[in-house]
């Protein structure tokens, strides 16, 4: 079993790229997640924080990009993303980006 306090923690934002309003017509949202979340823990989150029907959750590790800033190098956070798609029916009302 899952500790409800945890699931705050597992959610660290919701993605509002192109792409990601693009899928949102499908009924998928994409979520910035914690690095040790697997997929039960996401689905788990979203059910209880918005009060849906989950139907799949797919994650995405993306490899921070390598940038050279002033003669120095760097190098972009990684970032591990949730495509979760929702049951028929449901729908989640996020903030519209501005």
């Amino acid at each position: 079993m899952i500790d409800q306090s945890a699931l705050y923690g597992v959610l660290v934002a919701p993605l509002m790229t192109e792409k990601a309003m693009t899928i949102g017509a499908v009924n998928q949202y994409v979520f910035q997640i914690v690095k040790g979340a697997n997929k039960l823990q996401v689905k788990k989150a979203v059910e209880f924080l918005f009060q849906v029907k989950v139907e799949q959750v797919n994650i995405a590790n993306i490899k921070g990009k390598s940038k050279i800033f002033r003669q120095k190098t760097g190098k972009r956070p990684d970032v591990k993303k949730a495509y979760v798609t929702l049951a028929d029916g449901h729908t989640i009302e996020l903030p519209e980006s501005a």
